[in-house]
């Protein structure tokens, strides 16, 4: 029986066949013989008790610049016409995301959403490492300013991030020199009534943050990226520098810790950040790093996600 795949994603025609894991995901579900449809987050629909997705068949080649030919759109029951979801859409996680995760939650246990969108909402990428903190920086999450205060005080060198960015975006480093610090939260602060997330700095980011992929909560390899000479942030988004790296007995023991938290909450592709041993956020929205994996290490994790899809299925 032919396996039916839709991708929730932001539109394929731009995206990088060198780099870009939404486009390996479907390249490898092709290679097994799945039919593939694409659609956008605003093409999701309720209707009466139906899911439905206004989607483009879709068939990937890799083609720099033409990654994909599409087919007219058509109406997809997400329950009756495939197998498996793939929520791909990049953040931020704001409302319309969760409220995206709310509606694929119907699906179940008709059609396999992955990443489980019960999950993907309630546990944000930079709140999931809570559920091992003996592997985080000290890190503080809140709205007081006193509380926030304090914690400089007592770390110095920090980290400040809203804690529902992406892609490396509104980070900032606060020295112990800097003067910007209250006028910093005070910004932040203003511009939401969420909590923002501190850290301690880690110098060990000089030498690279390491991104590890995971598929169904087992390790399959790594690299690092490099950030800018004097910036604090890696993202390959931000100008960081992909490099291959060896995984460390911290790295391993990271992962044997929150490994199993991921398989238990159906978090099958989840790539986690590390930066000197520390965990310091966990990206089960739509992580990237597929490809890099495959070319530093030679495991292949699209085609890894894919045994697990079916085995899935199998037992379903």
């Amino acid at each position: 029986m032919t396996l039916r795949v839709a991708i929730q994603t932001d539109p394929l025609e731009t995206a990088n066949v060198e780099s870009n894991t939404t486009f390996a995901l479907a390249e490898a579900a092709q290679k097994i013989g799945a039919k593939l449809f694409e659609y956008q987050p605003e093409n999701l629909s309720y209707d009466e008790g139906r899911v439905t997705a206004f989607a483009r068949p879709m068939t990937v080649q890799r083609v720099p610049g033409n990654p994909a030919t599409f087919m007219d759109r058509i109406t997809l029951d997400l329950r009756e016409d495939v197998d498996v979801v793939l929520m791909r859409q990049d953040p931020p996680f704001d409302m319309a995301y969760i409220t995206a995760c709310h509606i694929l939650e119907l699906l179940k246990p008709d059609t396999l959403v992955l990443n489980d969108p019960e999950h993907v909402r309630s546990g944000p990428e930079k709140l999931y490492p809570l559920l091992v903190p003996d592997f985080m920086p000290p890190t503080l999450i809140s709205r007081d300013k006193a509380a926030m205060a304090a914690f400089r005080e007592t770390h110095k060198d920090v980290i400040i991030k809203p804690l529902y960015g992406f892609g490396g975006g509104d980070v900032f480093r606060v020295k112990p020199e800097d003067s910007n610090f209250g006028p910093l939260i005070d910004l932040f602060l203003g511009r939401t009534r969420e909590p923002l997330i501190a850290q301690a700095f880690l110098p060990a980011v000089a030498e690279g943050d390491k991104r590890i992929i995971l598929i169904d909560g087992d390790v399959v390899g790594g690299f690092n990226r490099v950030p800018m000479k004097g910036h604090a942030r890696s993202n390959l988004a931000v100008g960081g520098t992909a490099e291959p790296s060896d995984l460390s007995e911290a790295d391993l023991a990271i992962c044997a810790a929150i490994g199993p938290h991921l398989k238990a909450r159906g978090q099958v592709l989840v790539g986690i950040d590390v930066i000197g041993g520390r965990l310091t956020e966990v990206n089960n929205t739509s992580p990237t790093g597929v490809q890099q994996v495959r070319d530093f290490t030679g495991r292949d994790p699209a085609a890894m996600f894919w045994n697990v899809v079916q085995d899935k299925l199998a037992n379903t």
